[in-house]
């Protein structure tokens, strides 16, 4: 049986802020832990290492993105491992607002609304399927007092100081989660991004303290997801370049950061021709993730490049965050599922 969440409504989430704030800490040491993976034969409970108490594979429920802000819930019951897929990872970001980027498609400000945002996340989290949540610090506290982080994978998200849009932005300062607070917060595992412009000397900056937190976190035995890309400014703005080359490029630098690559994960986009992600992913035999990006109004479109991309051997799941917390015909929970239903539990020969 799952704990109560410290906080049954955002209201109340706003009051525990306010005048308990170690509930926070309280409510990560009691949060029940899973596997970074659930495998065929993990449906034992798992250990949290801070409380030493079981975990199961939690759901949560909770109101639609239509419901009442005010009585946003998120409830977890342990289910086992039948509700994932085994050896593969379907993971929720919502690490966007703390760079400052809160568009959505058109909607200058679509993630700026954090009860709504926390409403779509909480529901996003309670379908069948869906491992966890990668979000920065204040996101992730949130849904540790309303109870929708238990059984479920936590990633914390690290370097959040190149601002969009920010003439700094490639100097991405680790202004977020640090290894420390990871193991702190009993968190299952970190992701940084990695943009390189090799116009830009800020990218070395980037790139020295990315290695350096790698070491780190596999000191601490913690995985880390490395999304890298190399980009480039056009009329002032960044691009990343989604070129089989530059994909490619981007893997191998990534790759060869720190000391070992033994925690390493990447956290890789499907290149501009979706004919090249077989190619381009022989770069590295280091276990990879999708991540969802920008995919404009063709969620379908988008649906069948990670679908063939999942395909691919060190392809193990999906880290997509705006395109199914805010799609366009506002239907989360059908978006989310249909992502789930592209995860196989067999890998194909």
């Amino acid at each position: 049986m799952s704990p109560a969440p410290a906080a049954p409504s955002v209201h109340e989430l706003v009051r525990i802020r306010a005048e308990h704030p170690e509930a926070v800490a309280e409510a990560a040491a009691r949060r029940q832990r899973r596997p970074l993976l659930r495998t065929a034969d993990s449906s034992a409970p798992d250990l949290n290492p801070v409380t030493g108490t079981g975990a199961g594979a939690g759901t949560s429920t909770s109101p639609g993105p239509g419901a009442d802000t005010g009585t946003v819930t998120a409830t977890g019951t342990g289910t086992g491992s039948a509700t994932g897929h085994p050896g593969q990872l379907m993971i929720i970001a919502a690490d966007h607002p703390a760079r400052g980027a809160l568009a959505v498609g058109d909607r200058a400000l679509a993630m700026a609304n954090r009860f709504e945002l926390l409403q779509r996340l909480c529901l996003a989290l309670s379908r069948p399927g869906v491992d966890g949540v990668l979000a920065s610090a204040d996101v992730l506290e949130d849904l540790l007092l309303l109870g929708a982080l238990e059984g479920k994978v936590v990633m914390g998200s690290m370097n959040r100081g190149g601002l969009a849009g920010a003439a700094f932005e490639l100097d991405d300062r680790f202004t977020g989660h640090r290894p420390e607070d990871l193991v702190r917060h009993g968190f299952d595992a970190g992701k940084l991004l990695l943009r390189i412009d090799h116009e830009d000397p800020g990218s070395l900056d980037t790139l020295h303290a990315a290695a350096r937190t790698i070491d780190a976190m596999a000191a601490l035995r913690l995985p880390v997801f490395v999304e890298p890309f190399l980009c480039r400014r056009v009329d002032g703005r960044l691009r990343n370049d989604l070129g089989a080359a530059a994909v490619a490029t981007s893997i191998a630098i990534a790759s060869g950061l720190g000391g070992t690559s033994a925690y390493t994960w990447l956290k890789v986009p499907v290149t501009e021709e979706p004919e090249d992600m077989a190619r381009v992913m022989e770069t590295s035999t280091l276990p990879a993730v999708l991540l969802g990006g920008e995919v404009g109004d063709d969620l379908d479109g988008a649906y069948a490049k990670w679908r063939e991309a999942l395909r691919l051997p060190t392809v193990r799941g999906l880290v997509v965050g705006r395109s199914l917390l805010y799609p366009v015909d506002g239907d989360v929970a059908g978006a989310v599922d249909t992502a789930v239903s592209l995860l196989r539990p067999g890998r194909d020969g």
